[in-house]
């Protein structure tokens, strides 16, 4: 079997954690582009991780590589995402995967097109620990679900940092929220309806957003925010009729941190624990699996407008006061 060739698009903070995983699942790093190939924090990323700076993210879809890796902005994933797709490689995309559910809905109709493997970043759901929970819920061990709460917030002080400009697809929902709402439709599935409230700055960014996901006979809630101090928080919560069970570190267990899952019954407290495991690679794992037939690809795009048009619907009751019914 040959080495899957992988190539980056940026050298973003979080590809820092994509290249150690993509060589722990046994790929190699052939190439990064970047948008000054000059510049220090570009040389430093390549003569950090040994990857050759080819060019600019042009110069990566032309080389030759089997897949590219989209650490990009948030306004950018669309683009390149499509672009690489044309270009024949198989592609793995940082969450948010597009800005909405209309776009998302382009990168299926092209990867069906053009027969590649297209995948929104989501490391939390292939963790081992993850996957135990959806198990454990969704084989009856709580009983039924009355109650599932998630949430995730940390401190974000820069002033300059991307996060904070709307027209780069900043904001919270879209930066943290986004885990919650994965991790609930993971153990759930589809919501029928949302509702949900939001600070806002005066740019028009989402300080912090609560909402609520409806499905019949369970309550399900999110809180996400850049304004909750440091350290970060995350946690979820699900409470079935049978028993409850609690999660810390939900959405970032990736490389060096244990992850305890407890859980309480009429019988007593237990604890599950899952030693450190890196979510990255397991992740990679399955994407290089699934772009060469080996195995189901378990998140295809159709995957990603689900999630975005959650997305969608959480933004747009923030904005209205009203309730919304997801758009399938």
């Amino acid at each position: 079997m040959t080495t899957f060739r992988w190539g980056i698009l940026g050298a973003a903070r979080i590809a820092r954690r994509l290249v150690p995983a993509m060589r722990e699942a046994g790929g190699e790093v052939v190439a990064v582009g970047v948008r000054d190939p000059s510049s220090e924090h570009a040389r430093a990323f390549s003569e950090t991780w040994g990857i050759p700076i080819v060019g600019g993210y042009q110069d990566v879809l032309d080389s030759d590589v089997d897949g590219v890796y989209i650490p990009l902005p948030n306004d950018q994933h669309l683009p390149w995402t499509l672009a690489a797709l044309r270009a024949g490689k198989h592609v793995l995309t940082e969450k948010p995967y597009t800005l909405n559910a209309v776009q998302a809905r382009e990168v299926v109709a092209v990867a069906a097109q053009t027969g590649k493997t297209a995948m929104e970043a989501f490391a939390p759901r292939c963790h081992p620990y993850l996957r135990r929970v959806r198990d454990m819920v969704q084989g009856g061990d709580l009983g039924d679900i009355r109650s599932v709460r998630s949430a995730f917030g940390y401190g974000l002080g820069n002033p300059d940092d991307i996060r904070w400009d709307a027209t780069k697809g900043g904001g919270a929902l879209y930066d943290v929220g986004t885990y919650c709402v994965n991790a609930t439709r993971l153990l759930l599935g589809e919501p029928r309806a949302v509702t949900a409230q939001a600070r806002w700055t005066p740019g028009g960014v989402d300080v912090g957003l609560s909402g609520t996901l409806e499905y019949t006979g369970t309550s399900v809630s999110l809180d996400c925010g850049f304004d909750w101090g440091i350290p970060d928080t995350q946690r979820l919560t699900v409470i079935g009729s049978r028993g409850t069970l609690d999660v810390n570190q939900v959405s970032s267990p990736a490389v060096d941190q244990p992850v305890t899952v407890t859980i309480t019954t009429s019988e007593g407290t237990r604890e599950e624990r899952f030693e450190a495991s890196n979510a990255y690679a397991h992740m990679v794992t399955h994407f290089q699996q699934a772009a060469r037939g080996e195995e189901t690809h378990l998140y295809p795009p159709a995957d990603a407008v689900a999630q975005m048009s959650v997305l969608d619907a959480l933004y747009e009751s923030a904005r209205t006061g009203e309730r919304v019914e997801i758009q399938g």
